[in-house]
């Protein structure tokens, strides 16, 4: 199956209320040229699955200025002062969920598990109306697996089979979100011939990688910004 697609080729994969789980950490390692495309198209009513919602007009903050999101799940929502306001006013369902606790319900996703206890939350409002267990004196509640239909990641480089090297830190939640979708598209900055790169360094094997899309930003000075 050929993997590598344009960036205008990847949005049929894409449905409105489709759930989506995006990599990144603030900025880093955050699928930008995907996110550019969903945000110039038609689709709408979208739920994302991500640490944050990148900063003002930036990031998945394109997406919820473009009123394409219905739903966020994620833990740091308050990079983003406009995510904020739209939940205020009632434009933007959060769920707030603590970050680890995030990264082991998507993990449980992609692992076939359907759920996990966690101390973390314990007797705070993040644990209003889920199942409480005591195991060995202590309290713990019940966590639910996340999975979606699409993951958006950014990887460094990739092969055309699919496998994926990240760059340092912005590995940070693609290697789980590529594991807990129906399809999973990558955005990667270098595409390489099959057998150049070392095995020791991929991280994603290419079994879980659907599609990749070639970026269109390049960094300069540490920051991405749109090659064309």
């Amino acid at each position: 199956m050929e993997k590598l697609l344009e960036k205008e080729e990847f949005i049929k994969f894409v449905k409105d209320g489709d759930k989506l789980l995006v990599g990144g950490f603030g900025m880093s390692g955050t699928p930008l040229t995907l996110i550019d495309e969903i945000a110039a198209s038609s689709l709408k009513n979208l739920t994302v699955v991500s640490n944050n919602l990148g900063e003002p007009g930036k990031g998945l903050g394109i997406l919820l200025n473009e009123k394409k999101l219905n739903k966020a799940i994620g833990s740091y929502f308050t990079t983003n002062r406009d995510a904020v306001q739209a939940w205020v006013d009632g434009e933007l369902e959060i769920e707030l969920i603590p970050q680890g606790t995030l990264a082991e319900a998507v993990r449980c996703g992609g692992a076939g598990i359907g759920g996990f206890y966690t101390k973390t939350a314990v007797g705070t409002k993040l644990a209003e109306g889920k199942e409480v267990r005591v195991i060995e004196g202590e309290r713990f509640i019940l966590e639910k697996a996340i999975k979606g239909d699409v993951s958006l990641i950014k990887a460094h480089k990739a092969d055309h089979l699919g496998n994926l090297v990240y760059d340092h830190t912005g590995r940070n939640f693609n290697p789980v979100m590529a594991t807990a979708s129906k399809v999973v598209i990558a955005e990667v900055d270098e595409i390489v011939k099959n057998g150049e790169l070392n095995p020791s360094e991929i991280v994603t094997p290419h079994v879980y990688v659907d599609y990749i899309v070639k970026s269109h930003y390049v960094k300069k000075a540490g920051v991405f910004v749109a090659s064309d």
